[in-house]
């Protein structure tokens, strides 16, 4: 096999909810070639391309595993939250075959255009930045199940006003990362500016269903969302009923008094 189309490695991570992007890009071209597109890093070495997002995703092409993780110290160095759980997706590739195409998770690029392989990483990291909210999605699902199981069950939910606020609170921080960050699944901005590569895009998107998805964790939200209006109408239903209480207790109280008044 000629030296252009040897196999070659691809990895895709999530590691962070956001990266500080200008303080990267200052750090970094003091160190290597760069470029800054659209919000995004594109860094190039002997034939190899890290392309990092400010979303937290970074693309690794022919890179070395350590100057992975060189890279990913620098980056977490210059992150908002990190996450605990890392998000990974690895491919193989080729470089100047006839066509651009993904196959059961090894690419095929016509060249190594540097824009080319931008493009590529576009629909790469919405991926794995997309697995990384459906991981929170699921995770927050499954670790509150109990709570509609309780009330078909019970009737009520048992737990203590609290904690109904710090589990609402949870799924509200959930809910909001998800739906304030939902834009980065549409096609990138960078297309308006350069149509010619939308298609490279595409590619991506299409192999890694993007938009399909998209329409599975909008589901998952709407259950998320439900669970949350539920434990509203549980804290409020909680709060009537202990103004009742109150005012009942007001009121007996007051025949109390009018009561030992009238004997005494």
């Amino acid at each position: 096999m000629p030296e252009n189309h040897s196999i070659k490695q691809c990895a895709v991570y999530c590691l962070a909810q956001r990266f500080d992007i200008s303080a990267l890009a200052k750090l970094l071209s003091d160190l290597t070639l760069i470029r800054i597109i659209k919000g995004a890093l594109l860094i190039e070495e002997n034939h190899s391309w890290s392309v990092v997002f400010a979303y937290g995703a970074v693309v690794h092409w022919n890179v070395s595993t350590e100057q992975q993780i060189k890279l990913h110290q620098l980056l977490l160095n210059h992150a908002e939250n990190p996450l605990t759980i890392i998000e990974e997706e690895n491919f193989t590739f080729a470089l100047d075959c006839p066509g651009t195409r993904i196959v059961e998770d090894h690419i095929e690029i016509e060249s190594s255009d540097p824009i080319l392989i931008f493009s590529l990483s576009q629909g790469m990291a919405q991926s794995i930045k997309l697995a990384s909210f459906e991981t929170n999605a699921i995770t927050t699902i499954n670790n509150t199940s109990y709570i509609p199981k309780s009330l078909a069950e019970n009737g009520r939910i048992k737990l203590s006003r609290h904690n109904l606020a710090k589990i609402r609170g949870q799924l509200f921080l959930t809910k909001s990362d998800i739906i304030l960050n939902y834009d980065l699944l549409d096609t990138p901005d960078f297309f308006w500016e350069c149509p010619e590569y939308e298609n490279f895009y595409s590619i991506t998107a299409k192999y890694l269903e993007i938009a399909p998805r998209t329409e599975v964790l909008s589901k998952k939200l709407e259950t998320i969302h439900e669970l949350f209006e539920m434990l509203a109408d549980e804290q409020k239903h909680r709060h009537s009923s202990i103004l009742e209480w109150i005012i009942i207790w007001l009121i007996v109280f007051e025949i109390g008094i009018t009561i030992v008044d009238k004997i005494f």
